[in-house]
């Protein structure tokens, strides 16, 4: 079975997704991960995004 959640909460999606998509009107601007997005995201805007989410 399959889910998606979409959420703010990043802490939450850390700890519970096994992927990771980030997107930005409309697009997906990064996926990955958890650990590989948290940890080493490389878009600028998904930094940008995750530094104001921690």
């Amino acid at each position: 079975m399959t889910s998606i959640l979409v959420t703010h909460e990043m802490r939450f999606a850390r700890e519970v997704a096994h992927w990771v998509l980030f997107t930005n009107k409309g697009l997906i601007v990064e996926s990955g991960a958890p650990k590989d997005f948290f940890d080493s995201p490389r878009d600028p805007r998904t930094r940008e995004f995750l530094s104001h989410a921690r």
